[in-house]
């Protein structure tokens, strides 16, 4: 056998270090990941790994555990072990160690320093029955990320229950953050202390869920979005998942995640092996700088998307299932008048699907609505000038449809009868081959005839007993899962340029794993802008502004039953990829006009918005959201100021914009489209309105009526506004302005 690889390696890029103590042929343990450290030679790297090893304590193991990458039962270390499984029985504890080690492809042994880079170790247990790979990368975004993969080379089965990696957390890291949501109403925020134990959110759904934890941090007490230092973990995989923060009673405490394995769901072969999920680690001075991670991250990943997402309708609240041509195609003329540039079908349009209780499987454009198929109605979009959108369930069936009564073997269930319903549709089984080619070739065919450049990819309901039918009932929410990621590259490689949009009955399908295969997200099937200033506010905790699907809905919404001024929806969805999600035909002509001002505006300011980076600003009162999108140069930036209920103290506090040049002076203004917010009553630092006259005359209770009023604004240092701050607005609930601060130096 060779010699084991001795090595200690130093990475480091985009402000954070990762010190990885991997001698005497130990699995990977990490030292250091957080701030970015100065370079160190040998001696003095050495050093540091051995001043970091605990004593040993009051009636613990003789030789301190150094928690690895895959914790390791064998050196003591009593928390989560990074692998639960056996060959029934035999192997549940495995002692592995390093065979080779190299850093993006070349071998490597003793010290090294590196900038970003992938280390692979490869390991074997001591009775040679297991072997590991685990891959260690940090990113040019300043990211981490581990995955291991667990191969069987005995020759007997091993059964894999449990595969977890974790990333350590230094004392400081007190304080947790994750998320619950359900249902309208997604990523919603909860905090608490960092307890002794484990706090472990599992989700098996089958999906990630709208009440998915999305990402797990961790920090110092009181991290806020501008400070704090705060460690991260999310875990990329669309199916059954978990996120873990643990503390054992020797102080050691770590950040984990996995894949959530059903009992008896990856059984391994000789030589089969299973592969985990990516998990990805952030670390920030405060929680923009952990999100600014992740957005740099896809959008390295998303670099040949075009950079200009386009404005997009979507039909749903407009006609649900009321497909009739000739009003859907004076809908795409109205859309195509006020600058969309998008128009989407939504569902409707395919075999018995005139509710939501038939059809599902059956993707063949219905003859009864569409006598002469989608041309008349895909040509008219396109002659428009708009691209054309088209709704699809690929994972759903419906029992009233015609691939279930010739197929009902490849819906899911865990026993002969099958799982409760949910929305009237069950889950179709597209690890079963059959099942997925059928999928595939419906929709290629659809794609091949028709000029389609998006897909709306829905998936409405929890995978409940997910079994595979023609084998047993054994589960496969893992085997779905891959068998997704798979229809979605197929589908992208057969049709360069088509985009896909991962809508999940809302934002129930929202994580890495997809969103690397993806181009958009649908946050919410709320569009209420009451709730979606929150739920945009956390979502690009994740995902950058241009993958948030963001729609300007009619006055009443079909969710909440709210009715809410257009300039605060319209004023709330610029800050996404802005759509529509209206029935144009409905709309009153001012309103059509005052539609057509804020896409125009979107328009003007795409690239800022689409492409530069997101500052949340902490705020005293939870009901006033304050955030912007600063562009990279520093030379311009766009703010939001919304307040949700009535605040005490009225007015608001002090506005403080930070994210700006310190030593640079802006020119910041409002930026009113339209009627002025409710309830406006102006600081002084706006200056003289443009209507002043009029406005001095008019009583307050008619101020919103007033229209198209400009304020001249002020200057101001970067520093002054975001230490200082400027004077807020006296505004109505539901209400917000806009601002914008452009470079005058």
């Amino acid at each position: 056998m060779s010699t084991p690889p001795d090595a200690l390696i130093h990475l480091a890029h985009a402000g954070v270090s990762l010190v990885v103590d991997a001698r005497a042929g130990a699995l990977p343990a990490i030292v250091h990941w957080g701030e970015q450290l100065e370079e160190f030679d040998e001696t003095a790297l050495a050093s540091l790994s051995d001043a970091t090893v605990p004593v040993v304590g009051s009636n613990n193991v003789d030789t301190p555990p150094r928690v690895a990458l895959l914790p390791e039962h064998h050196t003591g270390w009593t928390g989560r072990p990074g692998i639960s499984g056996s060959a029934q029985g035999r192997g549940w504890s495995p002692l592995f160690r390093t065979t080779a080690l190299t850093l993006d492809g070349a071998r490597v042994d003793g010290f090294v320093q590196a900038d970003a880079g992938l280390l692979v170790f490869d390991a074997v247990d001591d009775r040679g029955e297991l072997s590991l790979r685990l891959e260690l990368e940090l990113l040019d975004s300043g990211l981490i990320r581990a995955r291991a993969a667990l191969r069987n080379e005995r020759d007997a089965a091993y059964t894999v229950d449990d595969v977890s990696l974790a990333f350590p957390l230094p004392a400081e890291a007190t304080e947790l953050l994750d998320f619950t949501g359900q249902h309208n109403y997604e990523r919603f925020p909860q905090r608490g202390p960092l307890r002794a134990g484990i706090h472990l959110r599992e989700n098996r759904r089958g999906r990630t869920g709208a009440d998915s934890a999305f990402v797990l941090h961790a920090g110092e007490a009181g991290f806020g979005f501008e400070k704090g230092r705060v460690w991260a973990v999310h875990t990329a995989w669309s199916g059954n998942h978990r996120h873990y923060a643990e503390r054992v009673y020797t102080g050691e405490q770590v950040l984990g995640g996995g894949e959530v394995l059903l009992s008896g769901e990856v059984v391994l072969q000789t030589a089969e092996q299973y592969v985990t999920p990516w998990v990805y680690g952030s670390y920030g001075d405060g929680l923009d700088e952990v999100a600014h991670r992740f957005h740099d991250h896809l959008r390295a990943v998303g670099s040949g998307r075009p950079a200009e997402r386009p404005v997009t309708l979507n039909v749903w609240e407009a006609v649900y299932f009321r497909h009739d041509a000739g009003e859907l195609i004076a809908l795409a003329d109205k859309a195509a008048d006020i600058g969309i540039e998008r128009f989407v079908l939504d569902d409707g349009w395919f075999g018995a699907r005139r509710t939501d209780r038939a059809g599902l499987g059956d993707w063949v454009v219905a003859s009864d609505v569409w006598p002469d198929g989608l041309h008349p109605l895909v040509d008219h979009v396109r002659a428009k000038g708009m691209q054309f959108g088209l709704w699809f369930e690929p994972e759903m069936i419906n029992l009233d449809s015609d691939l279930a009564r010739r197929h009902p073997e490849w819906i899911m269930a865990a026993r002969d009868e099958l799982p409760v319903e949910s929305r009237a549709q069950h889950v179709l089984n597209l690890a079963a081959p059959g099942a997925y080619q059928h999928v595939k070739a419906q929709m290629l065919a659809l794609l091949d005839e028709y000029p389609i450049d998006y897909i709306k990819w829905d998936h409405n309901r929890d995978l409940t007993e997910a079994g595979d039918r023609e084998h047993g009932g054994r589960p496969v929410v893992h085997a779905q899962t891959l068998a997704f990621y798979r229809l979605l590259r197929e589908l992208k490689d057969a049709h360069p340029g088509l985009e896909i949009e991962s809508c999940s009955s809302g934002g129930g399908r929202v994580d890495l794993g997809v969103l690397e295969l993806t181009d958009r997200i649908w946050v919410s099937d709320n569009s209420d802008p009451h709730d979606r200033q929150s739920m945009m506010r956390w979502s690009v905790q994740l995902a950058p502004p241009e993958y948030l699907g963001a729609h300007i809905a009619s006055d009443r919404s079909h969710t909440t039953g709210r009715r809410l001024d257009l300039s605060f929806r319209a004023s709330t969805a610029i800050f996404g990829h802005l759509g529509i999600e209206w029935d144009l035909n409905e709309a009153t002509d001012a309103e059509l006009t005052l539609l057509r001002r804020w896409i125009a505006l979107h328009k003007e300011h795409r690239a800022l918005l689409m492409g530069g980076t997101v500052v949340r600003m902490d705020t005293i009162d939870p009901r006033v959201i304050v955030h912007g999108i600063i562009a990279s140069d520093d030379s311009e930036a766009l703010f939001s100021s919304a307040l949700l209920d009535t605040t005490v103290p009225e007015p608001a506090a002090r506005l403080k914009l930070r994210g700006l040049d310190p030593e640079r002076t802006y020119h910041l203004q409002p930026l009113i489209i339209g009627p002025l917010p409710s309830g406006l009553i102006p600081p002084r630092w706006w200056g003289e309105p443009s209507d002043a006259e009029a406005l001095a005359a008019q009583e307050y209770w008619d101020r919103a009526q007033r229209t198209d009023v400009s304020y001249p604004g002020a200057r101001f240092r970067g520093d002054v506004l975001a230490r200082v701050g400027v004077a807020a607005p006296r505004i109505h609930p539901d209400q917000a302005v806009l601002y914008r601060a452009v470079a005058v130096d």
